[in-house]
């Protein structure tokens, strides 16, 4: 019998971690990340959710979700993801309302697993055992040097496929490219990222290009906002090139109409609404006969893409990896090419190191 249980206080926090060197994709340079983290508390148990973003996302938990969540029924995650819902409609939904959201439900989920004394994967209506990775890395801010460094030693520790960014200086790419192969070897699967950087007719020629080099993956050669070139780089693009997208929708709707235009749906947990959308997210590639691919956050992703259907892979992404390393105990590592959540820990299995956050604390 399920425990009876009202979610009781919401507390919010922001870390800021320095990345371990300089990073930049084709449309973007960074040297730091913030994880808005939020914890709430019920029955005696403390569950945790975060997302990457900047910190107004905890303002607007504060002053918007927490008197959603505080006093709701922990054992109903998705009612209460439907009134935050409501909550913010005229505070606005996408961008920092749905990360805020996404972090509540993640935290609310969390917190219902440790009050059934379950590993989040077992309270989620299970697919998978464990979930296949890539390593996701490869900046184009990257000497060769460090490029091969970071892919060859994935591949190294038998994660079969690998990512890289291109598309800032696309006359550099050849060449990083075939450093990438020769770190990897012939038998692990080299896919790329543009993060947007092409034009159509752009992404039509580099999408030839990486498909003679025998990639099979290219990732937002143009913007996601760009359905109609989207569209076309899927239908008139080469055999044997999966076009993928979708690490920047906010909502179902957008995740819907973006499953009509690429090979391969992707969501963020963090950023889509949280485990109660992505679970919704599969039932959209279920119905457009595609398979899906989550971006990023994997110490979350690993639950709730087991319960996911149609799951292709995860992103292990660097800059992730490295933060839930250092902010919480409990993370996994990739065995085989995969995550397996933990049987023995519930929950998402994460406890925050507080002493160690609270140096990035902000």
């Amino acid at each position: 019998m399920a425990p009876e249980a009202k979610v009781g206080s919401l507390e919010v926090s922001a870390y800021t971690v320095p990345t371990d060197s300089p990073e930049s994709d084709g449309t973007l340079e960074w040297d730091s990340t913030t994880m808005i983290l939020v914890e709430v508390s019920g029955g005696g148990e403390r569950g945790f959710g975060y997302t990457y973003g900047d910190v107004s996302v905890g303002t607007f938990v504060e002053s918007k979700l927490r008197s959603v969540a505080e006093g709701s029924d922990a054992m109903s995650p998705p009612a209460v993801w439907k009134e935050m819902h409501s909550a913010i409609r005229n505070a606005g939904r996408p961008g920092v309302g749905a990360m805020a959201v996404s972090a509540v439900d993640i935290a609310l989920w969390d917190l219902k697993a440790k009050l059934l004394g379950l590993p989040l994967a077992d309270v989620l209506p299970r697919f998978h055992e464990r979930v296949p990775v890539y390593g996701s890395g490869g900046f184009t801010s990257y000497t060769l040097e460090r490029l091969q460094e970071q892919l060859g030693g994935w591949a190294s520790e038998g994660i079969p496929r690998v990512k890289m960014k291109v598309g800032r200086e696309p006359e550099e790419d050849p060449e990083r490219v075939r450093a990438a192969r020769e770190a990897i070897g012939d038998g692990v699967e080299l896919l790329v990222d543009a993060n947007g950087a092409y034009s159509r007719k752009q992404a039509l020629y580099w999408a030839g290009w990486f498909a003679g080099e025998g990639i099979t993956y290219l990732e937002e050669p143009v913007s996601s906002e760009d359905r109609e070139g989207m569209r076309m780089l899927r239908d008139h693009g080469p055999a044997g090139l999966a076009i993928a997208a979708g690490e920047y929708e906010w909502t179902l709707p957008q995740l819907f109409d973006l499953a009509g235009c690429v090979d391969i749906l992707q969501a963020d947990v963090t950023r889509c609404g949280g485990i109660t959308s992505l679970l919704r997210a599969d039932g959209i590639c279920k119905g457009r006969q595609i398979p899906f691919s989550a971006h990023c956050a994997p110490a979350v992703s690993a639950h709730a893409c087991c319960a996911m259907e149609t799951l292709l892979h995860l992103e292990y992404f660097h800059d992730h990896v490295r933060i839930e390393r250092m902010l919480f105990d409990g993370t996994l590592e990739p065995e085989g090419g995969c995550l397996r959540p933990d049987p023995s820990r519930p929950g998402l299995g994460l406890e925050l190191r507080r002493d160690a956050a609270e140096k990035y604390s902000v």
